[in-house]
C-alpha cells in the first residue's frame, strides 16, 4: 500500500475514533429532534384536480389580498382563478377556504439539505447512507414547514432530489449545486490535517469523496470541478469566494480565488445556460466575483455602500440572510468562529438597509447548519425580516422574488414553469393559511397550526381542514 494512502486511511480511523463519543451524544440529540411533530399530518393526495373555494389570495407580488376567489388546480398547474363560482364534477377535490389565505409555497434560497440537521462532527465521520436517511427525514419536515422549494448551496443532494421527484420520499423541490467549490484553505476546505498536503494523483479527501466539497486550485481545476457538478445535475454552481465563519483555516476578511479562477466556473456555467453564486462577505471579495461574471452573491453582510451601488448597477442578485446575535445564532464551539460570527451579525442591519436603499434584487435564505432544532425555526427566521420590510415585502421575497432567482438556471432548470406566484399557468405549489399573514406575519412561525393545506406540484401533502 502506498504510504500516502495508508496515512490517509489510518488518520481517518483515528479521527473517527476521536469523534466517537461526541457523535454518540450528538446523534442522540439529533434523533430526538427529528422525531418532532410535523410528519403526522401528512396525507398525500395524488395530483388530480383541486378546487379552492372562497379564498383570499396573496399572489406573491401584491401588497394586499384579493377579494374572495376560487382557484382550480389541474395536475401540477393552476388552471383558473375566478371571483365567480367554478363548476366541477365529483372527481375534483373541493376545499372550502371560507375566507382563509391562499398563497404560494415558500422558497428558501440558501439551504443545505444534507448539513442542516446533523452536527458537524457527525457530518465529517458518519456513514454517508445514514446522512442521506436523516436528510430525507428532514426534507419531509421542510415541506411540512411550507417550504415547497429550496436552492441547495452545497452537499450531495442529487440522490435525494431524484427520490423526491420520483415520489420515493416527500420533500421540497431542490435546485442542487452539488459540492461547493473551494480553494485550498478556503471556506469549503474542511479536510482533516492528515489529508493535507494534497499529493498529485493522491486520494480525495473524505469531504470530497462524499460530495460535500470540491477542492480546486487554478482555473483548469475550477473548470473541471464545475463541469463535474453540472454533469451530476447541478442547476447552478456554488463557489467560495471569501472567508467564512465556521471554517477554521481562513480569516473572514480573506479574498479567495482569483478573477481568472472564478471566471473559469462562470464560463462553464454559462455554457450550460446557468450561473455561479458565491459565498462572500467583504467588498473586495464581492467586487472580484462581480468582475468575473458572477450573477449572485450569498451573504455579503460586511459590504460597503459603493459595492452595494455596484451590485444594483450590474443587476446582481443578493441572497441575504438575517444573521443576528439572538436565539437563532448557530452553535459554534470554536472561539475564532464565534468572533467571526459577531462581525457578521454586526453587519446584517447595514446590509439590509443598503439592499433596500439601492433596490437590489434580494433573495431570502436561512443557511441553517448543523442543528436539527434550528431547522424548526425556518419560518420564524423569515418572519424576522419585518425589522426591515413590510409583511407583504417579506412574503414577496420568499415567493415571487425567490422564484425569479430559481429561474436563473435557464434551460437546465429542473422545474421549468412559474414558481412563487398564484396565477394562471403557474406551478401549483400552494399554502392555505388560517389567517392573514399580511396582517400577522407570525402565522408563518407555526406551520403545524396555521398551514392547513400544503400542496406541491398539485399534490396535497397536508390537509388538516376542519371537517
Amino acid at each position: 500500500m502506498a504510504s500516502g494512502t495508508f496515512r490517509a486511511r489510518f488518520g481517518l480511523a483515528l479521527a473517527t475514533l476521536f469523534f466517537a463519543v461526541i457523535c454518540r451524544g450528538a446523534l442522540a440529540q439529533g434523533d430526538a429532534d427529528l422525531s418532532a411533530p410535523g410528519l403526522a399530518p401528512v396525507s398525500k393526495t395524488p395530483a388530480g384536480s383541486t378546487l379552492f373555494q372562497s379564498v383570499r389570495i396573496f399572489d406573491g407580488r401584491s401588497a394586499a389580498l384579493s377579494a374572495p376567489s376560487n382557484v382550480l388546480v389541474k395536475g401540477d398547474i393552476i388552471e383558473r382563478i375566478s371571483s365567480d363560482p367554478i363548476p366541477v364534477d365529483a372527481t375534483v377535490t373541493v376545499i372550502a377556504g371560507d375566507g382563509r389565505t391562499l398563497m404560494p409555497g415558500l422558497i428558501d434560497a440558501h439551504w443545505h439539505a444534507i448539513m442542516a440537521s446533523v452536527p458537524q462532527p457527525v457530518l465529517m465521520t458518519a456513514d454517508p447512507n445514514y446522512l442521506q436517511l436523516v436528510a430525507a427525514r428532514q426534507a419531509a419536515l421542510t415541506l411540512m414547514r411550507g417550504f415547497t422549494t429550496v436552492r441547495d448551496l452545497g452537499g450531495p443532494v442529487f440522490g435525494l432530489k431524484r427520490a423526491i421527484d420520483e415520489g420515493v420520499v416527500i420533500g421540497p423541490r431542490i435546485y442542487p449545486s452539488g459540492a461547493f467549490i473551494s480553494q485550498t484553505s478556503g471556506h469549503g476546505d474542511f479536510r482533516f490535517s492528515f489529508e493535507v498536503p494534497r499529493q498529485p494523483g493522491g486520494p480525495l479527501s473524505y469531504t470530497e469523496v462524499i460530495g460535500v466539497a470540491a477542492i480546486a486550485d487554478s482555473p483548469d481545476e475550477v473548470r473541471l470541478r464545475a463541469r463535474e457538478q453540472l454533469r451530476a445535475g447541478a442547476s447552478q454552481i456554488k463557489l467560495m469566494a471569501g472567508g467564512g465563519v465556521a471554517s477554521p483555516y481562513n480569516p473572514i476578511e480573506s479574498t479567495q480565488y482569483t478573477e481568472p479562477e472564478i471566471r473559469a466556473a462562470v464560463e462553464a456555467a454559462e455554457n450550460w445556460g446557468t450561473y455561479v453564486t458565491v459565498h462572500a462577505y467583504t467588498p473586495r471579495a464581492i467586487r472580484q466575483a462581480i468582475a468575473a461574471g458572477v450573477k449572485c452573491i450569498d451573504h455579503g453582510q460586511l459590504i460597503d455602500e459603493p459595492t452595494a451601488q455596484l451590485m444594483a448597477e450590474k443587476g446582481i442578485w443578493w441572497s441575504l440572510q438575517p444573521f443576528l446575535d439572538d436565539e437563532d445564532a448557530p452553535p459554534l464551539a470554536n472561539p475564532v468562529s464565534q468572533k467571526k460570527a459577531l462581525e457578521v451579525f454586526a453587519g446584517t442591519d447595514n446590509a439590509y438597509k443598503l439592499a433596500k436603499k439601492y433596490k437590489i434584487k434580494t433573495a431570502f435564505g436561512t443557511d441553517i447548519l448543523f442543528d436539527a432544532k434550528l431547522t424548526t425555526r425556518q419560518g420564524a427566521i423569515l418572519a424576522k425580516l419585518v425589522r426591515w420590510y413590510t409583511p407583504a415585502e417579506v412574503l414577496k421575497m420568499a415567493t415571487a422574488d425567490n422564484g425569479e432567482l430559481m429561474a436563473l438556471s435557464g434551460f437546465i432548470n429542473p422545474y421549468p414553469g412559474k414558481l412563487g406566484v398564484v396565477e394562471r399557468g403557474a406551478l401549483a405549489d400552494l399554502l392555505l393559511v388560517d389567517g392573514n399573514p399580511l396582517e400577522n406575519i407570525k402565522l408563518i412561525e407555526d406551520p403545524d397550526k396555521n398551514f392547513l393545506v400544503i400542496m406541491k406540484d398539485g399534490t396535497i401533502y397536508k390537509n388538516t381542514m376542519p371537517k
